[in-house]
């Protein structure tokens, strides 16, 4: 049975940083999945936040956090990480990471449907 689990949220000034960790078991290869960190705020839809391709090579990332936020993967590890910079009381949420099996390195999605397994997520509160 898949797992996943973030952690590393907590809370932050803004202007600080934090780094997420979400860690996969249950599976043979990480090397698999694309892996995408998702956030949602308190009344607000969940949104993707970054995405990294299954051999670490391809990420996209959310307009707002770009520049702020590096996502990256360490498969021998079946962990990933989110690495965020100059955080912002907007970018208070919970943060939650999920797998998504794709079968080629180039290939990641943007839509919540095509993930597999989620995690339950982290919060993060930057304070003003």
């Amino acid at each position: 049975q898949v797992q996943v689990e973030e952690s590393g949220g907590g809370l932050v000034q803004a202007g600080g940083s934090l780094r997420l960790s979400c860690m996969a078991s249950g599976l043979t290869w990480l090397s698999r999945y694309a892996l995408g960190w998702f956030r949602q705020a308190p009344g607000k839809e969940r949104e993707l936040v970054a995405v990294i391709t299954r051999n670490g090579e391809g990420t996209y990332y959310f307009e707002s956090v770009k520049g702020r936020f590096t996502i990256s993967k360490d498969n021998a590890k079946n962990t990933a990480y989110l690495q965020m910079n100059s955080l912002k009381p907007e970018d208070t949420a919970v943060y939650s990471c999920a797998l998504d099996r794709t079968y080629d390195d180039a290939t990641y999605s943007l839509r919540e449907r095509d993930y597999d397994y989620w995690g339950l997520g982290t919060q993060v509160t930057v304070s003003s």
